[in-house]
């Protein structure tokens, strides 16, 4: 992995013979903050410092510049510009006039189908485990696999890898979601409609279209996320009798996404028509797994299309509704962690609604053990924690104090 700024920092300060309190005065930055750099307590800086202290050493400010994903993972003061550099870098790379590429990449080995399959299955795991500073790490060689594999293929060998290509520019707009670097994830997840759309596989394509509408709730974009997921549906809708898994599971969490928007837009019998619908696919679906499930983040399940009656209960200000619904749920392998763990939210933010909070901490005290990595980026997580602060009649405990910190929330 590469090394951390902190680390470049420490390297070359030693072999310029300065110590701390001599490389902050010269740079004219707090020796605190070159002691937390160094010691790994912060993992970026502003551009400015970075400049300063690479001009008291007398290097170029690139050669401090290292590894901050997990200051982005960790959602520290100016992480994404730094944090980020490596994704933007590999999502969208330089060319000059020539069309060539300013920073070339060459591959140690001629990337594989099966490797590069290998390393969308590999790269998902690591997401869903909510590892984002390893996610992070990891995104620039993938989309650098799942390009070249492209350009050394041709003809059904192509499309198979365009298929890929698609998959891999999928993860990297969910994981740009969850980190709210909103327009980078677009540029990703146009970058995967693309790939799948020159693969011609409509799966596929579907899933890309997913995480689109997704990024469109993420911007208020009601309207527009409802009428991408339904026209989609409708394009790759199939026969119940004889769908496949995946061609069921593709189409159904369409109309779970069309839903979403619809209940946003207060339109909540829409909803429900499109969640009834949902409901027939995944009954018919069954317990017969989505084989793309883990590269494509599709969880569509009769339990997935229940969180969802539930999220849409909370929606509509309904909270008993949706606690009696939660009390329904029964669990399912298809359904993926990040799903699971949006939809205690929900319950916490019901618990909240009805006055119950020390049942919407215990929630959350029990997300904060089992997905902390997550919960610190979930803005929904702190609006619960805020609405608990302010509904206390009494002083913050030390658990929700521990919360609101992990949260970055002050009440």
């Amino acid at each position: 992995m590469e090394p951390t700024i902190g680390e470049h920092l420490a390297r070359i300060r030693r072999q310029s013979t300065l110590t701390q309190e001599q490389l902050a005065d010269r740079a004219g930055v707090s020796v605190e903050t070159v002691r937390k750099l160094e010691q790994g307590e912060r993992t970026s800086a502003r551009m400015s410092t970075l400049k300063s202290l690479a001009g008291a050493l007398g290097v170029p400010t690139t050669a401090l510049m290292g590894n901050a994903a997990q200051a982005v993972d960790r959602r520290e003061p100016d992480a994404a510009p730094i944090g980020l550099v490596g994704v933007r870098r590999a999502l969208t790379p330089v060319a000059g006039l020539d069309g060539q590429p300013v920073a070339a990449t060459t591959a140690a080995e001629p990337p594989t189908v099966n490797r590069v399959r290998r390393s969308v299955l590999a790269a998902n795991t690591i997401y869903h485990a909510n590892d984002y500073a390893a996610a992070i790490t990891l995104v620039p060689s993938l989309l650098a696999d799942a390009r070249a594999l492209v350009d050394a293929t041709d003809g059904d060998a192509q499309l198979a890898a365009y298929a890929l290509a698609s998959q891999a520019h999928q993860l990297v707009g969910r994981l740009l979601i969850q980190l709210r670097q909103v327009d980078l994830a677009h540029v990703a997840i146009t970058q995967a409609l693309d790939h799948a759309r020159r693969s011609g596989d409509q799966v596929v394509g579907a899933a890309a279209v997913a995480p689109m509408c997704w990024l469109l709730l993420r911007q208020a974009r009601f309207a527009e996320a409802e009428a991408l997921a339904v026209r989609t549906a409708e394009q790759v809708e199939p026969r119940l009798s004889a769908a496949s898994p995946a061609e069921l599971a593709s189409w159904g969490f369409l109309l779970m996404k069309a839903a979403s928007a619809a209940v946003r837009d207060a339109r909540h019998d829409d909803a429900r028509d499109m969640l009834d619908l949902a409901a027939a696919g995944a009954h018919r679906l069954g317990g017969r797994p989505n084989p793309n499930a883990d590269v494509m983040g599709n969880d569509f399940s009769t339990e997935g299309v229940h969180l969802m009656r539930v999220e849409a209960a909370v929606i509509a200000g309904q909270p008993d509704q949706a606690l009696a619904l939660a009390q329904e749920v029964h669990r399912s392998p298809q359904v993926t962690p990040s799903s699971r763990q949006r939809h205690r939210l929900d319950v916490a933010w019901s618990h909240v609604e009805l006055g119950q909070y020390a049942d919407a901490t215990g929630v959350l005290l029990e997300l904060r053990d089992r997905a902390p990595a997550w919960l610190r980026q979930q803005r929904y997580a702190r609006e619960i924690v805020r609405s608990i602060a302010d509904g206390r009649r009494r002083a913050m405990s030390s658990e929700l104090a521990e919360l609101a910190a992990l949260v970055g929330c002050t009440p």
